[in-house]
This record gives C-alpha cells, structure tokens and sequence, in this order.
C-alpha cells in the first residue's frame, strides 16, 4: 500500500533577500513528498509563500537567480515623498508580470500575509483580495517602502510584530507545522563577494541625478557585514529591525512550538542583497534537508 502523503501547514518568516532560502526550503519538503496545503506567512515570506501558492515559484526563481546588483538597484523605484524611501510599486508590477494577478482566494492552496496596523498596533490577517496587496502590505518596511491602506488601516511589514506567523496556520488540519525562521543565530560570516561585470560599469557612472541615486541606492545594497567599522543610518535601522524580530521570533517559537523548525543565520546575508537568490535557495535547501532527515522519518 502507498502511504498517504502528510499534510503539512508552513510557516515561512521575515528576513529581506534572506526569504529566497525558503525556496530551498519548499523544494526539500516537495522532495520528501511532503503535501503542502497551508502557508503563513511575513513580508518576504509572504511574497515566496503567495508566489507559491499560485503555483509560480518555478519561473519567479528563474527570474530571481538572475538578477545583478543593478538590476536590484533598477527595482528600487524611489518616492520622493517623506513617508518612505522606495514606492515599491515597481517589483510588484514585475512580479505580476511573473505570476499574473491574483485573488488569494483563487489560490491553489490556502494563505494568509501578515501585515501590522501601525494605529491599532496589532498584526492583521490578509486571507482574501489582491494577493499583490497583500504581499506589498505585507513587506512595507517603515521608512523603506511605502504603507499600505486595507479597508481603511495603515499597514507596514508584519515582520514588526510576528517574523514567524505559526498563529493563522492553527486554524488548519495538518499533521504537521513546519516553522522557517530566518532570524536564527549569526554564524560564520558569509564570504565577501567579488564584484560583478555590472557593478563595475554601475561604479563607473560619473555625475548628475542619475549617479547620485546609484550610489545612494547601491549603498543599501552592499554588504555591510565584513566591514564592522562602517556602518550608515539605513544600516544600523535594518540591523536594529532585524535584532528585534530575532528576539520576538525566538518568544513566538517557544509559545506556538511548531513540529519542525528550520533556522536561517541572520547574517546569512543582508536585508537587499537579492542578487544572491539562488545562493539563499541552496542554503535553505540544504539547512530543510539536514532537519528533516534528523525529525523526520
């Protein structure tokens, strides 16, 4: 007789260009024959889990593992408005192109974004409407992306307030819950990378607007982690952010104790540097297939 596949509720958190590791990770369950029906989940893990859900995953990381610095610079669309840095409306619209516009809803598998709403200061439920909306109010970091309104509340990043959503998949029959922090331990420091054949031409841009904004904006995206002695506004922000939703993801892990959990150092790399997709994917990969053949049978 087959065995039934094991019905599994998956939680996947917040960390920036670290969420590209739940990709691996969804890969490893998937080839474990493990039958995902329900996803939770925050900020760039709403953003993977609802790509999922619409059963893109496959062509966004063909797009993703390609992606350059410049081309992240590309998609950080500035505001110019005093409420945030980036609009954010830019990346959404390539990811619709990806994905095609969806109603979560219609979605092959049930899902839920968390997003925070800064005036009742709680996190909110997204479980029906736009999937875009949903994942854009779901990973407005405040000050970086713009805020979101839903039905009359202002919502940012959900990472604020649950970087590790196991709460919305209770309500779900699964046999199992399966938690991916990415706000594990730091370890090891990550290997600085060499410079691309883009970064180099980016670098080489000389005067005006156009110049300004690349600097300003690569800036962010560098890789502050192996140079302790220079640290910027946007940088300690990010760090600050990311040491809080450490400390309230390990209070979260503790009250829900999920059946699996998978941990992600936090300095596996840092909040924008995206171009490192396919490199977060395997370490995901890996760190799922090392837990699950300890846990499970």
């Amino acid at each position: 007789m087959t065995r039934e596949k094991r019905k599994i509720s998956l939680v996947l958190g917040s960390g920036g260009a670290r969420g590209h590791a739940h990709i691996g990770v969804i890969r490893a369950l998937e080839e474990r024959d493990l039958d995902i029906r329900y996803i939770s989940g925050t900020s760039m893990g709403a953003v993977i889990g609802g790509i999922y859900a619409a059963g893109k995953l496959d062509a966004y990381f063909e797009w993703a593992r390609l992606l350059e610095k410049t081309d992240v610079m590309r998609l950080l669309d500035l505001s110019f408005t005093l409420t945030s840095l980036f609009k954010g409306e830019r990346i959404i619209e390539v990811l619709k192109e990806l994905v095609g516009d969806r109603q979560i809803e219609d979605l092959y598998i049930g899902y839920t974004a968390v997003a925070t709403a800064l005036e009742e200061q709680r996190e909110i439920w997204l479980n029906k409407g736009s999937l875009f909306t949903a994942m854009k109010a779901s990973t407005a970091v405040p000050a970086m992306f713009s805020p979101v309104y839903i039905d009359g509340r202002l919502l940012v990043d959900g990472g604020l307030v649950n970087p590790v959503p196991i709460a919305p998949t209770l309500n779900h029959s699964a046999d199992l819950i399966i938690a991916v922090n990415l706000n594990g331990w730091p370890e090891q420091p990550v290997v600085a990378e060499a410079a691309t054949e883009n970064d180099k031409a980016a670098k080489k841009e000389t005067g005006g607007y156009r110049a300004a904004i690349s600097r300003f904006v690569g800036n962010l995206i560098k890789d502050h982690e192996h140079d302790d002695s220079r640290r910027d506004a946007v940088d300690l922000i990010m760090q600050s952010i990311e040491v809080m939703q450490g400390g309230i993801s390990r209070l979260k892990l503790a009250a829900y104790s999920p059946d699996v959990v998978i941990e992600i150092p936090r300095n596996a790399c840092s909040f924008f540097e995206f171009y490192r997709a396919e490199e977060m994917a395997d370490l995901g990969y890996a760190r799922a297939r090392k837990v699950l053949d300890q846990q499970l049978d």
